[in-house]
């Protein structure tokens, strides 16, 4: 019975790491189905209940980020300080680090509240490929 579990846990872990790498390695901010769909060509038994219920326990435990719009909610295991722009046209979410510099600055000054760790911010408008 304890070689069951071992396996169970063992097969759990590498499910983990291999959505944790595709996550870590992609600059497209999957959604959950889209994860799915990746790995599913890497672990081609893996049920779409195992990605999310993995994507989400990433999320708990911090190892990645949830980015939510009104319609669809994205992924990206990027944690460092960024902002991202959502397309209001087709969706796409892509990371912003060089329009908020002076957000450090702001991380780093104490507020009358208390001192920032941490700041999400989402810029909203149309892409270029929108656009044209």
């Amino acid at each position: 019975m304890e070689k069951e579990n071992f396996s169970a846990t063992e097969r759990m872990t590498s499910q983990k790491e291999i959505i944790l790498d595709y996550l870590k390695n992609t600059k497209s901010h999957p959604s959950a189905q889209e994860v799915f769909e990746k790995v599913k060509k890497v672990l081609p038994r893996i049920s779409q209940g195992t990605v999310y219920r993995i994507v989400n326990n990433l999320k708990k435990k911090g190892e990645i980020q949830e980015i939510s719009t009104k319609d669809i909610t994205f992924f990206d295991a990027d944690l460092s300080d960024h902002s991202h722009f959502i397309c209001q046209g087709c969706g796409t979410v892509f990371d912003i680090f060089d329009e908020c510099s002076k957000c450090d600055v702001i991380k780093n000054k104490k507020l009358k509240v208390g001192k920032i760790n941490n700041f999400r911010i989402y810029f909203y408008g149309i892409c270029k490929k929108c656009k044209k």
